[in-house]
């Protein structure tokens, strides 16, 4: 990893890898020390009902014969009917068993864990609640080595539909691993959960660039002999940057889950990269109950430009397309692993980007949540 000589590019350094400890202490604690979720239990018991009849043995006459027709007719209702009699009715019960997630301001589980998919973000965290998550993306580049991604995040809900996260990201690329950057994300649903449609959550974050670019982020073209070796030597550093994202989400006949984030960044020196572009996701629950396995498809368009494609008008801007299936298992209540192979589309793509994410969520607090779709109309 290339070490800066300026003082404080060292400083800089040293402060947000300290923060990156701070993430990954986190994330452990999250893992091994977080309290278990319950599962919310709505039971609906069975009623008793009893009802008490009394009867009384009608009136005797002076006559023989009409006392021993009385007595006849007295013995023949002591034996049908006692001085009182009880009727139990009992109704079956019914137990639904809900999701273990807590609900976030009313919306389905699925869309209270902040990340609803590998590449789509949805709503905000329920108060209190703490998500924690491993994220791996590889990138079989063409006319290259690939490139590997590691990111730890931690996301903390708040009070009144905000939320808070931290994100480290580490890369490898032909051999050199470094810390690539360090995130600070805030979030803000505009309104509970589907009181507006499509549930719009404002979200931005300022990525500080630690590392170096190890590679052209441009159109990619063949390098010539020994000019990604090169392209290494040179340190460039990879610059600070702004996102500002749009959060959309639905659920729709209480079976498809949908999510769509559309996304601006901005770098703020160097050559002044620029991405823009959406990601959005659908998914169902399949086979296993409490939602525990899900499939569905994701996509994500990108247009990337930087300072010197934007003054070259025969190049252009770089646009990259890729889609694929995503697939989300949840080994248990609280922990859950996705899987998206997604494949490129059009010619500046690259061949495949292979996104998986360890996430797991303890605490916070029910906020007027609903029953999970697998436990619905029951």
């Amino acid at each position: 990893m290339h070490q800066s000589n300026s003082p404080r590019a060292d400083f800089r350094r040293g402060y947000l890898t300290g923060s990156f400890g701070f993430c990954a202490v986190s994330v452990l604690t999250a893992l091994f020390a977080g309290a278990s979720l319950r599962a919310q239990d709505a039971v609906l018991s069975g009623t008793k009902v009893a009802a008490a009849e009394t009867t009384s043995s009608g009136p005797t006459t002076t006559s023989a014969q009409a006392q021993t027709s009385s007595k006849k007719t007295s013995s023949k209702k002591s034996t049908a009917s006692t001085g009182a009699t009880a009727e139990i009715v009992t109704q079956p019960g019914l137990v639904i068993r809900g999701e273990e997630v807590p609900s976030a301001y009313g919306a389905p589980p699925a869309l209270s864990r902040s990340r609803f998919s590998n590449l789509v973000n949805a709503y905000v965290l329920p108060p209190g609640a703490v998500y924690a998550g491993l994220i791996y993306e590889g990138d079989a580049l063409k006319f290259d080595r690939p490139d590997h991604n590691f990111t730890e995040e931690v996301e903390i809900g708040l009070p009144y539909r905000f939320g808070v996260a931290f994100e480290n990201a580490v890369e490898t690329y032909r051999g050199t691993s470094q810390e690539r950057s360090f995130s600070v994300e805030a979030r803000y649903a505009l309104a509970d959960w589907d009181k507006i449609p499509f549930n719009p959550t404002l979200f931005v974050e300022y990525k500080f660039g630690i590392g170096d670019i190890l590679h052209d982020e441009g159109p990619p073209a063949k390098p010539g002999p020994g000019e990604g070796r090169d392209f290494l030597d040179m340190h460039l550093p990879l610059p600070d940057a702004v996102e500002g994202r749009v959060l959309f989400s639905e659920e729709f006949a209480e079976k498809l889950e949908w999510a769509l984030n559309v996304f601006y960044e901005q770098e703020i020196s160097g050559d002044r990269g620029r991405e823009y572009g959406f990601a959005q996701s659908a998914m169902i629950p399949v086979l296993l109950e409490k939602e525990r396995l899900k499939v569905g498809a994701e996509m994500q368009l990108t247009v990337f430009s930087d300072k010197g494609i934007r003054e070259d008008p025969k190049t252009g801007e770089s646009a990259r397309f890729i889609i694929g299936p995503t697939i989300a298992w949840k080994p248990t209540a609280n922990t859950r692993f996705d899987v998206s192979p997604l494949f490129g589309v059009n010619t500046d793509a690259p061949r495949a980007q292979v996104f998986a994410v360890f996430s797991y969520l303890f605490g916070g607090r029910e906020t007027g949540g609903e029953a999970p779709t697998s436990t619905r109309n029951r």
